[in-house]
Formats: C-alpha cells, structure tokens, sequence
C-alpha cells in the first residue's frame, strides 16, 4: 500500500504514469428510492479508468420502496466488485455505517446515488489528491448545475450557489485547490479516520456527514479540497422538495448544535430568526403605527435584497427563464431552514439532549486490500 509521503503519479505538469500498486477503494452509495438516478451513477462509478480488482462499489439500499433493488442487481450480474446490502433503518447514517463496516478499502468515499462524476478518472484524480497532498481526508465541491436541468432546477441551482442561499463559511462552491476545514466538503477517507473517531451519529437524519467531519476536524485530521473530484448534483424538481430537504437541513442543525455547542453560528440560524419575526411580528404590528411601519420595512428590506441578488443572478447566467423563478426559490430555501430550525427547537425542548457515543468500529472493519 502507498504511504502518505509517496505519490501514485507524476508531478502536475509532467506525463502521469501509473505505478503497479493503487489504494483499494470502497465507494460507498447509501440510497433509499433513487430508481431515477442510480442506474446512472453506477454507470459512472463501475466504468472507472481504475484496475477493477482495486475497488468496489458498495451499495446500502434503505428499503427502498421503488426499483432501485432490482436496478442494482442487474448491475451485479455484470459487476463482481458491486456489493448490496440491506440498511433496515432506512437513514443515510445507517447505510453509511453499514457499508463502512463491509468496505475493505484503505479508502472510503461517499458518492450519493444522485449525482454526476467528473467523468472516469474520478477514482484515479481522488488516489492523485490523496498521494500529492498526504493528508486524512479530501473534499470536493458539490454543485447543482447538472445536465438538462429544468428552469426550476437551474434556479435552485443559481440560488444554491450564491451568498444568499448557503452558508457563506463552507467552501462546497470553491473552486481552488487548498487545505481547508472539513466540516461541510470532506467525502473521502482514510481507514484510519473512522478508527480514530467512529462511525456516523445515526441519530441524524440529516447533517450526519457535517457531524462526522466535525469530530474528524477536532481530531486533528487534514482535509485536501481540490476540484478534480468535483460532482454535480440533481437539484430538487419540485418547490415543496426544496421546503422538505431545508426543513430537514435546518432540523439537523439543532441537533449538530445540541450535540457540538461550538458549532454555533448565527448565520445558520437567521432563517429561523426571520421566520419567528414574521410570525411574532404580524402580531405586535397592530400596537402601534411605529412597529407596523418596522415590521413592513424589514420585510420590504428582504423583498429589495432578494429580488436585487435574483435580478444579478439572472443577468450574470444570461437566462431571463431564472429571474421569475429565483425569489420564490430563496424564500423556499429560507422558510423551509428557518421552519426546520423552530420544529427541531420546539421538539428537544421536551427530551433530553442526546449526546454522542463513540461507536466501535475497529474490530467490525476487514482489513484493508
């Protein structure tokens, strides 16, 4: 196995040569009714310029209630190295931990089952990045540009991107090669991470993956960001989606805070501030002529900022199909965080607060190829 301090690959700039011995990769995909998508990720994944003995794909279905089964086993049937495995708890965290323990890689990645490759050297380009930078984990970002994209998903995709639709501090939109904090891009492993600090908190049914790299970031772990393992995802086709996945990111926050008090920060919670103003607002609105009039210039201040960064969006992409489409998106993106956020407060306030047990992993992992 390749150490940390050697390289699988030529310098940048000079003609890359593969050497005899690559890192075994497991590739883990934990999905629950993705018969839309999976077919075309494992293409990509199982069609890897990379020795087929020198990785596996490792599938954890969460009782999926559609045909993504089926669609996996046909793909078995022609694959050796693609492994289903059942994940009756049906979260993501479950199906990450349970692939984790069967995963005999000396590097483990996460691809979910509905995103777009770089293209086939992407397990090569994540070997590279792992060798040139010696560090513990690499991460990559995640835009939401994809393919044949609906006017509704290139405006969830616009706003994603941009200052006003994710938190300004993660570096899932970078585009430069650098050492950065793991906590919201880190999708590759080293075996030794998990022995180091455990598996995935299943008791997230979102965030687990910002949980995860949070203790691996206080471990004192390095993380490499570099494009050339870029993925694109599917955006939402729907505007109740987008409500429904927010919700479920801004319920994940409180429980991140509720576990890790340090991971406070008041940007992810504005939404949820906003939301309660509009609702304890229209109520004190009606005391006095001076907090009507404050509470209708906070929302016209919104309305401007909104439709001002929509109207920028719009001209910048020179596509007049995103403009009506845009401020919906946002206040979407907003309510639903904001909504997640009272709901999670709202339902921990009658339990206890939950902590983290460090999960034994070691003895559970097969050794690496």
């Amino acid at each position: 196995m390749t150490g940390p301090s050697q390289t699988l690959f030529a310098p940048r700039g000079q003609p890359q040569s593969r050497v005899e011995s690559l890192p075994f990769i497991s590739v883990i995909v934990p999905v629950r009714n993705e018969a839309a998508f999976i077919g075309r990720t494992l293409d990509q994944l199982l069609g890897q310029n990379y020795d087929a003995d020198r990785f596996e794909v490792i599938v954890a279905d969460g009782r999926s209630a559609d045909d993504t089964r089926e669609i996996v086993r046909g793909f078995q049937r022609r694959y050796a190295n693609l492994l289903l495995l059942d994940n009756p708890k049906r979260w993501s965290s479950a199906g990450r931990n349970a692939a984790v323990r069967a995963a005999r890689g000396e590097i483990i990645a996460l691809v979910d089952g509905h995103c777009e490759l770089g293209g086939a050297d992407y397990l090569l380009n994540l070997a590279d990045a792992f060798a040139r930078s010696g560090a513990d984990c690499i991460g990559r970002p995640q835009p939401l540009d994809v393919a044949a994209a609906t006017p509704l998903q290139r405006a969830i995709a616009a706003a994603r991107a941009s200052s006003l639709g994710h938190h300004p501090g993660s570096h899932i939109y970078s585009t430069e090669e650098q050492f950065v904090p793991p906590h919201s891009v880190a999708i590759a492993y080293r075996r030794s991470d998990f022995e180091r600090v455990g598996l995935f908190d299943e008791k997230f049914d979102a965030c687990e993956d910002v949980e995860f790299n949070h203790r691996v970031h206080r471990a004192g772990c390095r993380c490499f960001f570099t494009p050339a393992v870029r993925v694109r995802y599917h955006p939402r086709t729907t505007f109740s989606g987008v409500f429904r996945q927010m919700v479920r990111y801004g319920r994940g926050r409180v429980r991140l805070l509720s576990k890790h008090p340090e991971t406070f920060s008041v940007v992810c919670f504005l939404p949820a501030m906003f939301l309660l103003g509009l609702v304890v607002g229209s109520v004190v609105a009606w005391l006095s002529v001076w907090l009507a009039l404050a509470y209708g210039s906070v929302i016209g201040l919104y309305a401007a900022t909104v439709l001002g960064v929509s109207v920028a969006l719009s001209l910048r992409a020179r596509d007049v199909h995103l403009l009506p489409r845009l401020p919906l998106v946002f206040a979407t993106i907003h309510f639903g965080a904001g909504a997640g956020v009272l709901l999670e407060a709202l339902a921990g306030a009658s339990r206890k607060p939950a902590f983290w047990r460090k999960q034994p992993v070691t003895a559970s992992l097969r050794r690496a190829a």
